[in-house]
């Protein structure tokens, strides 16, 4: 019988280790159950079967709970807002981590949180503990952590920063909500015409070639048309493959992200949607970061790379650099050109009140209310255009076919 080395997690949230005997390791997983440890990674300490060692990879180590578990932004979310309860409720910080580790239900953010609740344990502040982990816990979340443990208000950033996280996944759940009926339209109308073109033009064409009659332009289009994809459809998808690939090394290039920003930003709807999205971050992260106690140079160091827009990037590296000299933020904005009007103004009225960060609050949930409307307006306009879009794709090829058979019924009536 084979021996594994494994490493696990017991009922308090610990770390395991051990060495176990078993017939495989769905056996080794069924006996450590019942001792109370969920298996995180295993390695074949002795030379096995052929089995084993398939199983475990040749002695490689194997981390069974990052193969299949993915922690997402909402249980990360969950996570911190339920830590901010405890800590409210008088629970010490090691307690709250343990009794977390014991409550989330993901093998892989148990062993994260089972890590940093040991991290703490040995006198490493919680923010440090969690920079470990940066898949998971982004450069914003820690930075704020830091500011909550510097100034003592722990718990009341914990509630900002899952506030953050939870409109932050509203935003893109309506934006990929807009984006499904298009997508599902653009789809299926791609199917449609491919069918036509491989299946029923063909049929058509076998027919016409048939009467000998001289076809019109339209229909000979689309019989030559139909005769490449049905010949050449292995080319239209590579063309496509490198198409989309070629785009994509360009659009990560630095010349081409500026340049398909500064396009993206000058699309008539899209561009208003996109900035108004942009300013929305800004303004709600700069305002949870200041209220938390960050810095204002840190915080907009931090709010710039979350932007999404290299050409926003660029106007609030040129804002930091001069509020380190002495300016004010709304001024800075403003020269830039690319933040309305009713951005700066409320900005320049919130450093004159003392009220910065309750003004950019205002200020994200008045345009997360516009980019709602705007992204409810988008969808509106590309349905209709989705419907023209196929239904003239697919009235060419009725046109084309029903073209030269109506010619031929006038001829055999003469």
């Amino acid at each position: 019988m084979p021996a594994y080395a494994y490493t696990g997690l017991n009922a308090g949230g610990k770390t395991v280790k051990g060495i176990e005997t078993a017939d495989s390791v769905a056996a080794l997983k069924g006996v450590l159950k019942r001792k109370g440890v969920y298996l995180t990674a295993v390695t074949e300490a002795a030379a096995g079967s052929a089995s084993s060692s398939r199983a475990t990879g040749g002695g490689r180590e194997i981390d069974l709970g990052q193969l299949f578990d993915r922690i997402r932004p909402k249980d990360v979310s969950g996570m911190t807002r339920l830590l901010s309860t405890l800590l409210c409720a008088g629970v010490t910080l090691p307690e709250a981590l343990v009794a977390l580790t014991e409550q989330v239900e993901s093998p892989n953010f148990k062993n994260i949180l089972s890590d940093i609740g040991s991290k703490v344990n040995e006198g490493s502040s919680l923010a440090d503990a969690m920079a470990s982990h940066g898949h998971v816990f982004t450069k914003l979340y820690i930075n704020m952590i830091r500011a909550g443990e510097a100034s003592g208000s722990l718990e009341t950033v914990l509630i900002r920063i899952a506030d953050f996280m939870d409109q932050q996944e509203e935003l893109r759940s309506k934006l990929t909500t807009a984006m499904f009926y298009p997508m599902a339209m653009a789809v299926v109308g791609i199917g449609v015409v491919a069918l036509l073109m491989v299946k029923v033009v063909p049929s058509i064409s076998e027919i016409f070639a048939g009467q000998g009659a001289e076809l019109p332009f339209t229909t000979r289009t689309l019989i030559a048309t139909s005769d490449f994809v049905t010949k050449f459809w292995w080319l239209v998808i590579l063309a496509a493959i490198g198409v989309v690939y070629l785009a994509r090394k360009y659009r990560n290039s630095p010349a081409g992200r500026e340049t398909t920003d500064h396009l993206l930003l000058s699309l008539p709807v899209i561009g208003g949607l996109a900035r108004k999205i942009a300013i929305a971050r800004f303004a709600r992260t700069l305002a949870t970061m200041l209220s938390s106690g960050v810095q204002l140079l840190q915080a907009l160091d931090i709010v710039r790379s979350l932007l999404g827009n290299v050409i926003l990037e660029k106007v609030l590296t040129q804002a930091r650099d001069e509020i380190r000299e002495g300016a004010g933020i709304a001024p800075a904005l403003k020269r830039s050109g690319h933040f309305p009007a009713l951005v700066t103004h409320m900005i320049a009225v919130g450093e004159r009140s003392g009220q910065l960060e309750q003004m950019l609050t205002d200020l994200a949930d008045a345009y997360d209310r516009e980019t709602s409307s705007a992204i409810t307006r988008a969808t509106a306009l590309l349905e209709p255009l989705m419907i023209v879009l196929m239904g003239g794709s697919v009235g060419f090829i009725v046109f084309a076919i029903m073209t030269p058979i109506l010619q031929m019924n006038q001829l055999g009536a003469q």
